[in-house]
């Protein structure tokens, strides 16, 4: 009996969770937050934000995301650099370990994922890559 439109609903956000969880335990540090690493994954991406507008991209409050940075900027991974224009302006921005880091977990999540392709068929793996396509466009409509 084919699966009602619920249950394909029910059945992708599953599988979906499942891999995105196992895909998150691929890290370059261990003792990363997945927050900590989203943070560090925008800036690699997007380059440097103020306090609010990585606040704000992340949907956290300014307070909780200046102890995430507080947090990163311990452990060497970003820095806050004061804009020589307005003093009171702050910028935060990867440091070289923190880019490093981005780069070490992409690859490792990356040779994750790859190894668990090599168990697929290639038949499995078009169909991987079929339902790739559709979920990044169901995931921008």
């Amino acid at each position: 009996m084919p699966l009602t439109l619920s249950e394909h609903a029910t059945q992708l956000r599953l599988g979906t969770f499942q891999l995105a969880r196992r895909l998150r335990a691929e890290k370059a540090d261990d003792e990363l937050s997945d927050g900590q690493f989203s943070v560090l994954a925008a800036l690699y991406v997007h380059g440097p934000h103020t306090l609010g507008a990585l606040a704000e991209r992340e949907h956290v409050s300014p307070p909780s995301m200046n102890r995430t940075v507080n947090c990163l900027e311990k452990n060497e991974y970003l820095s806050r650099l004061e804009d020589p224009a307005d003093r009171r302006r702050v910028t935060i921005a990867l440091t070289e370990a923190g880019t490093a880091l981005v780069r070490d977990t992409v690859t490792q999540r990356d040779a994750w994922i790859s190894k668990q392709l090599l168990t697929l068929t290639p038949e499995e793996r078009d169909t991987i890559a079929r339902a790739a396509e559709i979920m990044r466009r169901l995931a921008t409509q």
